[in-house]
């Protein structure tokens, strides 16, 4: 944790998205079943939203269940269901009493009853917090949301209420998840176990995100490697299509 020394507090990525992945790897290597890993990942989650929370990070998404993921052995999906439900039951409290705020992203109708009573009653819970927003990508893809979006542009413009030409960036972007809840795009993305992939994540919203790639597993993703990704995002330069001597002007 002696790193965290060097972080430059003034240039701390607003918004931080992390895919975590590993979780079944983590268990094999071990001999357990994959939902060992699951449920060993709680740590992991739970050092980063406190680290993140320390540095002064804004907006934290971690994509914790995609719609691919429907389609894994339905016992796996059960447990992670269950693990999804009492997890929130059991850190809520914690995230209140620290000010951060729960939200979601993603298709919630898809998810089980008692998963979406009990995500309701954490966000109700957190509603007023300001410290920090912490998002759930559950039952949520990239191509999903940009495909619901459009259907939903092409609804308005069919019924009158949007004309064509007034369809631009920052409009598309207000037909999105994040656009709706008012998240901005990611600074920083975060995604372990050594895949270098997005894996259909927040596909348009990355366009200008740094890209962090660890092969840690993210069962052993703790809060010294959640600074070892800001200490690289520092050193990078952020130019959005600009040359450096523009920025320097």
């Amino acid at each position: 944790m002696s790193a965290i020394f060097a972080i430059d507090k003034t240039n701390i990525p607003a918004h931080i998205a992390v895919i975590m992945d590993g979780n079944g790897r983590w268990a094999k290597q071990r001999g357990k079943f994959r939902i060992f890993g699951h449920s060993n990942a709680i740590n992991a989650v739970r050092d980063t939203i406190e680290i993140a929370a320390e540095l002064g990070v804004k907006y934290l998404t971690l994509y914790a269940f995609s719609t691919e993921n429907w389609n894994r052995p339905q016992d796996e999906v059960g447990s992670l269901m269950s693990l999804l439900v009492s997890s929130l039951q059991k850190e809520m409290k914690g995230l209140h009493k620290n000010n951060i705020r729960l939200l979601t992203i993603g298709d919630m109708d898809a998810l089980p009853s008692k998963v979406q009573k009990q995500l309701q009653e954490s966000m109700e819970l957190t509603a007023n917090n300001t410290h920090m927003t912490l998002v759930l990508a559950l039952s949520y893809s990239a191509r999903w949301e940009i495909t619901t979006a459009i259907q939903q542009i092409a609804t308005d413009v069919k019924e009158g209420k949007l004309e064509i030409k007034n369809i631009n960036d920052a409009l598309i972007n207000s037909y999105l998840n994040t656009g709706k809840i008012g998240i901005p795009d990611p600074d920083l993305f975060i995604r372990t176990s050594g895949e270098h992939r997005i894996s259909n994540f927040l596909l348009w919203q990355l366009s200008y995100s740094e890209l962090y790639f660890t092969n840690v597993l993210w069962p052993d993703f703790n809060k010294g490697e959640f600074i070892n990704a800001i200490l690289d995002y520092q050193n990078r330069e952020r130019r959005f299509g600009q040359t450096s001597e523009q920025l320097i002007k």
